[in-house]
């Protein structure tokens, strides 16, 4: 098995912390790992957290760094099953069509979705140990 992708994430983003319970919810076995953008982690595991977009920010466990539309495909192929078919739907759109629409929802989802007051969304103790600082 590949060792845990890490998922850096708006941490007052409400959109973004339903978006980690969904994946924790269908990712038992642990493949990835959650930091918020803002975090400790980011700024030692980041070129320059700065200057990426204040959405979710994906590395690979080869050390590759995705962001948009990408990060997501990737996501959802690495969660498998259901999830495996949607990334393929999605991927075949063209990445400028695909980011564009992501840009869109990251532009608005303050207002559609709200803030959260907390870096980490929500989770039960033993998920707690998938969130790094």
């Amino acid at each position: 098995m590949l060792p845990p992708d890490i998922v850096f994430y708006d941490g007052t983003c409400a959109l973004c912390h339903q978006a980690l319970r969904l994946i924790l919810r269908n990712d038992p076995g642990g493949l990835f790992r959650f930091a918020p953008l803002g975090g400790e982690t980011a700024a030692a595991r980041l070129p320059d957290p700065a200057t990426l977009p204040d959405s979710i920010v994906l590395l690979t466990s080869s050390g590759d760094l995705l962001t948009g539309s990408d990060a997501v495909i990737r996501i959802l192929r690495r969660l498998g099953g259901g999830w495996r078919i949607l990334a393929a739907v999605i991927g075949v759109a063209p990445r400028p069509l695909r980011d564009g629409v992501y840009n869109v929802v990251a532009r608005t989802r303050y207002r559609v979705f709200g803030r959260e007051e907390t870096a980490c969304p929500a989770v039960t103790p033993e998920l707690q140990t998938r969130f790094l600082r």
